[in-house]
């Protein structure tokens, strides 16, 4: 690794992603790993993780795939919309989803 190499800025997608819910949290680390939580299930999956251009493609460790795209600041992951943790969108979608219950 070079000393450039240490300074670079993080992707823009590296961080936490949620579900409206909370149920899911999906961590995009910077070093080209992630980990999902799901309800009380810390690390229910794990694996790594590309980006080209707004697409991700995952390979979890167990060897299974998937694949994401980010639109508008979501994330389409398979069936998951996933939002940036503190993200309004997510906060506003929650609050209409449990009232509907």
């Amino acid at each position: 690794m070079t000393s450039n190499d240490t300074s670079r800025a993080p992707h823009p997608y590296v961080g936490m992603w949620v579900t409206s819910d909370g149920f899911i949290r999906q961590e995009l680390l910077p070093n080209g790993r992630y980990d999902e939580a799901r309800g009380s299930r810390r690390s229910a999956y794990t694996g790594s993780y590309t980006v080209t251009g707004s697409h991700i493609d995952y390979v979890d460790d167990t060897g299974f795939t998937a694949t994401g795209d980010v639109r508008d600041g979501v994330l389409f992951h398979e069936h998951l919309v996933l939002y940036r943790e503190g993200d309004e969108r997510a906060q506003e979608r929650g609050i209409r989803s449990r009232s509907r219950g």
